[in-house]
């Protein structure tokens, strides 16, 4: 089996695929800048042991992770404790399968091009990804399938950890969207600067990349661990896809080892 690791810098997404690409299971975990190799095996241990999973079974591994000391810990636990037969390290150096056309292709991060990928693949181009992490990502491939770029922002709990942090009566706010974005109370008035407006700056800047790169109907893509909360409060998505990371650093995976196959096929053909 193939399992995908999307470290972000506040979770750290799993995904588990099978021989023929299912994805058969998801699960999140908090991610901890100090966790070391062998800490990793252990989590990892009780993930698959909670669900009955036996992670002797996992033979491929492919990581996206935009938390350098990280990945170097994850890419030793799949080679030295877990014996994994093959780990791909996603970054903007490899051939992803999509073109990357921006000034420098280098600073794009893993999680990027994953959407990108995925979101090409599942929903064809031009499309436009929202990714609600601990930064909100706009993720852009335009019409001739290449990403593009777009936007990167403050993400929706990181704007109210910073705002409850100032104001601590605050701090107890539900994050869900008001009945109105005029608040008439305190709680509605936060819940509208924050969840109603985390939409409006997704319709706003969604408007103008439309613009930019001439399709205006571009399908959007909402994902991330709060991307079902903010689609309450718009109509900007098309759909919201809570696995799109993950099948991106599957595809990328599959993508390699096609390559990989086609030119032992050319090495027998000679």
């Amino acid at each position: 089996m193939l399992l995908t690791v999307d470290v972000g810098n506040t979770q750290t997404t799993l995904g588990l695929f099978d021989a023929d690409g299912a994805l058969q299971r998801q699960w999140r975990m908090a991610t901890d800048h100090t966790d070391t190799a062998d800490e990793l095996h252990a989590r990892l241990f009780g993930y698959f042991s909670m669900f009955g999973l036996d992670l002797a079974s996992v033979t491929d591994v492919a990581i996206a992770s935009v938390v350098p000391i990280l990945s170097q810990e994850w890419q030793y636990m799949m080679s030295h404790l877990l014996m994994a037969e093959d780990v791909l390290l996603v970054d903007a150096t490899r051939d992803c399968g999509i073109p990357i056309d921006m000034p420098d292709p280098h600073q794009v991060g893993a999680d990027r091009i994953a959407n990108a990928v995925a979101a090409r693949e599942r929903y064809g181009a031009p499309v436009i990804v929202v990714d609600f992490g601990t930064a909100t990502n706009i993720d852009v491939v335009d019409a001739r399938g290449a990403f593009r770029g777009g936007a990167i922002m403050p993400g929706v709990l990181s704007s109210a950890r910073a705002l409850f942090s100032r104001a601590a009566k605050l701090s107890s706010v539900p994050l869900v969207v008001p009945p109105h974005a005029l608040g008439d109370t305190t709680e509605t008035a936060v819940q509208s600067g924050i969840v109603i407006g985390a939409a409006a700056q997704a319709e706003g800047l969604v408007s103008r990349i439309r613009r930019e790169i001439g399709a205006p109907e571009a399908t959007v893509v909402g994902t991330g661990g709060f991307a079902d909360v903010v689609a309450g409060a718009t109509d900007v998505f098309d759909v919201i896809d809570p696995d799109l990371t993950v099948r991106g650093i599957q595809l990328i995976w599959r993508h390699r080892n096609q390559k990989r196959a086609a030119r032992r096929q050319r090495d027998i053909n000679g």
